[in-house]
């Protein structure tokens, strides 16, 4: 239903009605500051910090159920956290007073844009001050409950899906140690039936035409495929194997990159098919031997090692060039490698999408069931 004014959301559950209650933060939470815990002896209790789970001590700071936030560093990834737990100084633990619910509180704390409120001019960082004055909305609590409900079961829909992800991207690097040599060796330990013999180390450059890709400013992309514009750009971020993006024309065929400067410097893919790739992209085009997806993590599995971290990460062509891989002798094992992880990345790119849309969707729902 549409918006009646600002104090009521636009989706609500049927019987729910009325305007909701401004309230700062600091009406629903009691906020409490971490502490050091090394001064305890290994037990059962989780200790949390900015990043997650760190270990388990003998003590809890809490019995009841909380919400962590940070204090200092990474300010803006609020999560539950159970009973009992420890946190560490860099991370507030925040308990709902009375009777508010955990589950809609935390969502609260998840739509808030929490880097608005860094106080700093270096780490970012909050004070108990900035959190107990940030002005919210809340409901009464039947309605916070059962909202609190509906997200819970979204939660675990995304846990499910991001559980099998990892499960898959666990299982692919168990291949990777057992079908390719290990360090010293020319045999792999899995092998196809009918294959034998060692492996040959071979230079990239005695493999690849080496060369790389050109500047494209992002705006001429756009982010679905069309007939006006088929061909994937590809770049250096994280998301979609470094997909920025569709445009009209392409540069390569059937060639593997890798990315050359910045933090994911050393990330190598195998592109199948016509496709676009920026100046950070370096690109290895068939020469001797035909580019494939073996090859390519055969190449990924060491590329890291050669990444320059003084300054900006690199891993420039020349060094690229050096690089030595261990590859099977014939091109039927390649094809038949090829082919197997082929089908475990579709298989985590499936995954990957459909844990994608259960977290738009969610976004959706916080947006749309809140004020």
């Amino acid at each position: 239903m549409d918006t009646k004014n600002d104090y009521t959301p636009k989706r609500r559950f049927p019987s729910f009605e009325g305007e909701w209650e401004q309230k700062k933060l600091g009406d629903i939470v009691e906020i409490n500051s971490g502490k050091d815990y090394k001064h305890l002896i290994e037990g059962e209790v989780p200790v949390y910090g900015t990043g997650g789970y760190m270990l388990s001590v003998s003590e809890a700071l809490s019995y009841r159920d909380g919400i962590g936030i940070g204090r200092k560093g990474t300010i803006d990834k609020p999560y539950i956290l159970r009973a009992p737990f420890w946190t560490v100084d860099t991370l507030f633990y925040c308990v709902p007073k009375e009777k508010d619910d955990l589950q809609f509180v935390n969502a609260i704390f998840e739509r808030i844009n929490w880097r608005s409120y860094d106080e700093s001019t270096g780490v970012p960082s909050l004070s108990k001050v900035i959190i107990n004055n940030i002005q919210v909305f809340s409901s009464c609590i039947d309605e916070q409950r059962t909202i609190g409900e509906f997200l819970l079961k979204v939660e675990k829909q995304i846990s499910l899906h991001q559980h099998k992800l990892d499960k898959l991207k666990n299982l692919k690097k168990a291949y990777l140690s057992e079908m390719f040599p290990a360090e010293g060796e020319r045999v792999p330990k899995r092998r196809f039936p009918g294959f034998e013999g060692e492996w040959e180390q071979r230079k990239v450059s005695d493999l690849f035409k080496i060369t790389r890709g050109y500047v494209l400013a992002a705006t001429k992309t756009e982010a679905h495929k069309s007939d006006r514009l088929p061909y994937p750009v590809y770049s250096s971020q994280t998301k979609d194997k470094g997909l920025m993006g569709f445009y009209s024309e392409y540069l390569y065929e059937d060639a593997i990159t890798w990315t050359t400067d910045g933090a994911n410097a050393g990330e190598v893919n195998y592109r199948k098919g016509k496709f676009y790739c920026t100046n950070v992209c370096g690109v290895l085009l068939s020469k001797e031997v035909q580019a494939d997806q073996m090859i390519a993590e055969a190449i990924n599995n060491v590329a890291k090692k050669y990444v320059s971290y003084v300054g900006n990460p690199k891993l420039m062509n020349n060094v690229m060039a050096e690089i030595e891989i261990k590859i099977p002798s014939t091109s039927q094992e390649r094809i038949k490698i090829s082919q197997f992880f082929s089908t475990i990345d579709k298989q985590i790119t499936l995954q990957q999408h459909k844990l994608d849309k259960l977290n738009d969707l969610k976004k959706a729902y916080l947006n749309e069931l809140f004020v």
